[in-house]
């Protein structure tokens, strides 16, 4: 038996898709309900940069099916805290803000390190430490996102493992991060997408995507997202892959 592959994007509102992802006739404040039809997971990137109130999270997660999950970007302040108090102040108000009224569609959450975040065994251990396992009743699993070179040692990914955090594959060109089972999860971000293919990848390359997805689905659960690249293609992308690994 292998783990759930859950399959989606980046956000649903973007005004292309309009033209190459929703029907003319889905309303703009119908998207997500269609787009989580369609696929299995999103990532919501808007709390990157701004919170949300807690009955936004629970409107956006009424609209969605049954085994659809979201995974949640955590906003930027909270990964340039400089000491641990700043670090458990600033994750405990993120956590605290309305994300786990997601309920049981919250997958995880990213934490997203900036590009010139460098590998420091302290600094990344009394973060890590921080980060709670549940908040009001609701476990949380979480997905460390760094882009330097410094991170591919094993001191890093036995931390993350100690921890029970996931690293986050990219396969980005200017910054790839390798898949390393370090959680219960794999989180990958593929943003290379082009504008020459329909689906943003070649079939083939689709076709390598799914054996990659459903090897590692037999240790562990899944999350997939297209992000930037071709973003225009992104949906057709995930569907694509959705269809050779099955729902």
């Amino acid at each position: 038996m292998t783990h759930p592959i859950r399959i989606g994007i980046g956000g649903w509102n973007y005004e292309p898709w309009e033209e190459t992802f929703y029907p003319e006739d889905v309303a703009k404040k119908r998207q997500l309900e269609y787009a989580s039809q369609q696929l299995t997971a999103i990532e919501i990137n808007s709390t990157f940069y701004r919170n949300q109130k807690p009955h936004v999270f629970e409107n956006w997660a009424s609209q969605t099916p049954d085994g659809f999950r979201f995974t949640v970007k955590a906003q930027r302040f909270t990964t340039s805290r400089k000491t641990p108090d700043e670090m458990k102040e600033a994750i405990d108000w993120f956590v605290g803000g309305g994300v786990t009224k997601l309920g049981d569609r919250l997958g995880a959450i990213n934490w997203q390190f900036p590009k010139g975040r460098t590998f420091d065994a302290d600094y990344f251990s009394a973060f890590l430490e921080r980060l709670p396992k549940e908040h009001d009743g609701v476990a949380l699993r979480h997905a460390i996102e760094v882009r330097n070179e410094t991170f591919k040692t094993e001191e890093f990914t036995d931390l993350l493992t100690q921890h029970d955090c996931a690293l986050v594959f990219s396969d980005a060109e200017d910054w790839p991060m390798p898949d390393v089972e370090t959680a219960g999860f794999a989180y990958a971000r593929l943003q290379e997408s082009r504008e020459t293919y329909k689906a943003g990848y070649a079939p083939k390359a689709l076709d390598g995507w799914a054996g990659k997805l459903k090897a590692w689905a037999k240790t562990r659960d899944v999350y997939a997202f297209f992000i930037s690249g071709a973003k225009a293609r992104d949906p057709l992308a995930a569907m694509a892959l959705i269809e050779r690994v099955g729902r």
